[in-house]
Formats: C-alpha cells, structure tokens, sequence
C-alpha cells in the first residue's frame, strides 16, 4: 500500500500512508485511538474506497472496491466480534457462498468432510454439524480463520482477535498463527497487548492521528521507544512535561471511601486491588486496550465482577448493575460519550437530570419546573452553550455535551465519580475547566477515579496513578515531586 489517502467530511484519516507485507511473515499495525488503524483495514479490504494511493498485490497493481473482491484478490479478515452467521452449522459457515454441489445438489458429505480436515489443519477437532453459538468465542475464531483457508486467502487479516481469549486459547491460536506463516501466508495482527505483539509478529507499522510514523523490526525496537512513537512522545519532552507540572495538593484525610479487594471479570480484566480515598484524585494509566475502561466499568456494576469484594466506607457492597452503584452515590462519565452518554434526541434538560431521577425512582417524577432549576444551576456552573436548556443535546459542541454529561453525575451530589477519558475530543478550553472543576471537587470530598490517555493531565490532577497494562494491574505510583512522565511510560509499555 503506497502513499494511501482517506479523507471523510472535515477529517483527513489516513494522511500519506504506507504498509508493506510479505509472505510468511506476521506484521502488526499499531497506534492509539483515530491512529488509523481500522480505516486502512477498511481500504484493504474494499469497505472504503481510495481517495489517492495504491495497491498492489504480487507486483501488480489492483483496485479493491468491496469486500467480495478483496477475498477474490485472497485477502480474507477475522474480526474482534466474530462476522459468522452462530444459528448456521460450523460447516455452513466454512462454505457459505461456496457450497460444494454434486449433480445440482448439496453435497454435505463432501462439506463435512473438507470441514473436519481444514479444522484438523488448524488442530481442531470438533464436530462441523452442530450449531456455530454451541462453541466458545475460540472455537468460532478458529472457524473463522477455517473459512479464510478454503477461500484461498493469501492474506489474513487478525483484528484484535484476542481480546475475549485466556491465555490458553491466545496460544492456541498463536500456534496456529505460527503454523500459517510457515506455510507461507502474511498475516496482518491488530492488537492492544504488547506482550503479544512481541511475542508473535515479526514487523510493525505505527500510525499516529492517521499519519504513517515508521516501519521497524519488532525484536529491533524497545517497547519503551514503541510507546512514545504510538503516543507523540519522546523522552525528554516527557521529563519537560513532568518537571513542569504542577505540584498536587496531598489529602489530610486518607479515610478510604472505595476499596477493591481482588476484584475481577473473567475475559476482561484480571483481579486488582484498588483504594480511593475520601476527596482523593485516582488515575489510570495504560495504553488503549490495558483494561483502564474494563476496571472502572466493574466499579460501577456495568459489568459484573465474578470474584473479589467491594467496600464503600467499609461495608461490602455487591454492584450487579449500575443502579447499585448510583444507589451508593457513584456516578460514571463513560469514554463513549455517543453510545453510552447522551440522548441525542433529548433536551440538555432531559439529559441533565436522567442519574437523578433513577436514584429517586419513576414514580417520585421530579417536577419540570425543579429538572429546569437544576439545568440552569449547572448551565451556569459549568458554563454550558447554549445556556438553553431546552436545545436538543445532538446540536451542541461535543465539549459542551461532555459538559452535560458531568453536570448529570454532578446532580447526584457523588460521593465517588468515575471520569472515563472526560476530556477527548473536546477543545483546550472545554479541558481546562474540567480540570478546574475536578480540584474543585477533590477539595470539597468528592473522590475522582480518573482515565486519560493524555499523561500530563493525569500527572498534573492525580494523587496516586495505578497503571495497567495487558488488563491486569500491574504498578501504583504516589504523585510525589521525583515522579516523572517516563517512569510512568515505562511501566505502561513492561518496564523495559
């Protein structure tokens, strides 16, 4: 792929792009979020078109315009969530669009046959009539890379492919990996895990804000140095910024208000133990992908932990759905502010007050003239535009909806608020009034988990920073003055 443009209305997201890829090898794109990745995923694969560039496969250049010939060029994709029909037969799903046909009929001897035997390639052994939903997660995967083998893939495609898989089944298909490139196919490996990505790939390709940063060996450069192209960073820009930040304000009072205590989900993030102190500014630190989101959403009952305990002020509480969590004063601002914030079609009136009238409940209707009171407070507290609180939220600016969304948590008087990447995708000065108003908070005894993929904002607002890394927990940090950026970084990216 050479010099790859792709623009969208207002937004360049691929910007000159390049990726090579050869046979028998494992290469992995890498990046953070809008990096790029799965628009040059889609260009390959013929869901978008080119604006400018060109592809070119075995030396010849070709032009992809959608997915079926993408696969008729043999380039075939395995997805995160798994784009197989679950009510068909595993050997349905091998050979749907490609059935074997004997005389005008379906063969399904001959399916079921050919399916045990590329499935036994993929050291699998299973049976191929029953129903694709009766397997786990790593079995449909398999499945699905079984039907990249009989469309004569020459290129495999692994989106995120192990981010519902145990380690046994990340070897598993690792092996399988391992086996494919040896047999001569390229293998394209999109993933978060560092330690994957080291452990299996053999190049890579970092994008940042949809340009093309570099092409290196994996064994040839340190994680530490892969970090800072993905983020923008290079170490003595992260000791200026830290050396300048300034200095945070310790708690007297270190009353612990939350206490995690070997808290887990299976699948989504391993068992950690976490404090948050009355008042206190807790941060989360790690790459996209480190379980930073996956922790906070198991604080807040969004997903439902399957081992460990939970305290608020000391007694055990058993978070089995957000309300619970609302119930004991927590409030949750989640990153997705589209899909799990606002209602576009609601007003900022409607949006505002929807957390406090779960906690009084539906039939205790808070009056309209009392929702526009506390609308027009937090307009005014937080300096929301267009101070109407009747616009419909969709026509507002995306800070002033993340605005709103604070202000509908704020409402509930927390005792604890969950702040999940409040500040992307807002501008500088939308940031630095929320950075005002978390002090604020922290002053007045509200307790603050917060997400950032911005550093400098978690090293300039947090007391203590946990830093996760492949969903797991892995170092905590005191916010004291000899704390630097990189020390942080290094943690994030494995300690090298």
């Amino acid at each position: 792929m050479e010099h790859i443009v792709k623009e969208f209305p207002g937004v360049k997201a691929l910007s000159n792009v390049q990726l090579s890829l050869y046979p028998g090898e494992v290469h992995a794109i890498m990046g953070e979020n809008g990096a790029g990745k799965s628009t040059l995923i889609k260009v390959l694969t013929g869901v978008y078109s080119i604006d400018q560039g060109d592809v070119i496969l075995d030396g010849k250049p070709v032009s992809i315009t959608s997915p079926l010939e993408a696969q008729n060029h043999g380039i075939s994709t395995v997805y995160q969530e798994v784009n197989l029909c679950s009510n068909l037969s595993v050997t349905e799903n091998i050979f749907i669009g490609r059935e074997i046909k004997k005389r005008g009929r379906l063969s399904w001897k001959q399916m079921h046959q050919n399916a045990k035997e590329i499935l036994a390639k993929l050291q699998l052994e299973i049976d191929v009539t029953k129903q694709l939903s009766s397997y786990s997660v790593a079995i449909q995967q398999m499945v699905a890379i079984a039907r990249a083998l009989n469309v004569s893939a020459k290129i495999l495609i692994l989106d995120e492919p192990t981010s519902s898989l145990d380690r046994d089944e990340v070897n598993q298909l690792f092996t399988v990996i391992r086996q494919l490139k040896n047999e001569g196919m390229a293998i394209i490996f999109v993933s978060h895990f560092l330690d994957q990505i080291y452990e299996v790939t053999d190049r890579l390709t970092v994008l940042r804000n949809g340009e093309w940063i570099g092409e290196y060996k994996t064994k040839e450069i340190e994680r530490m140095d892969l970090v800072s192209k993905m983020i923008g960073k290079d170490l003595e820009e992260m000791e200026s910024v830290s050396s300048a930040r300034h200095e945070i304000e310790a708690k007297a009072d270190t009353t612990a208000l939350l206490q995690a205590d070997q808290v887990g989900l299976a699948g989504n993030i391993e068992p950690f133990d976490l404090e948050i102190g009355k008042g206190e500014i807790v941060g989360l630190a790690g790459l996209l992908g480190s379980g930073r989101t996956e922790l906070a959403r198991v604080l807040f009952g969004a997903d439902k932990a399957d081992q460990g305990k939970i305290k608020i002020n000391g007694k055990s509480v058993n978070f089995s759905a957000p309300r619970h969590a609302i119930l004991n004063n927590i409030g949750f601002c989640s990153e997705n502010r589209k899909a799990e914030g606002i209602i576009p079609e609601l007003t900022v009136r409607e949006n505002m007050i929807l957390a406090i009238q779960s906690v009084y409940g539906w039939f205790r209707y808070l009056s309209k003239s009392k929702q526009s009171e506390l609308a027009n407070e937090y307009i005014h507290l937080l300096n929301i535009s267009p101070a109407n609180p009747e616009q419909l939220i969709k026509n507002l600016s995306g800070g002033n909806q993340q605005k709103v969304m604070l202000a509908r948590w704020l409402i509930t008087n927390p005792d604890l608020l969950i702040l999940d990447e409040p500040t992307r995708g807002i501008d500088i000065g939308a940031k630095t009034e929320i950075m005002k108003l978390m002090s604020k908070l922290s002053k007045e005894d509200t307790s603050i988990l917060f997400i950032s993929s911005e550093m400098e904002e978690v090293l300039r607002t947090c007391h203590r920073i946990a830093v996760l890394r492949d969903r797991k927990k892995v170092k905590e940090f005191h916010n004291h003055e000899g704390l630097a950026q990189q020390d942080v970084m290094k943690e994030m990216a494995g300690g090298m």
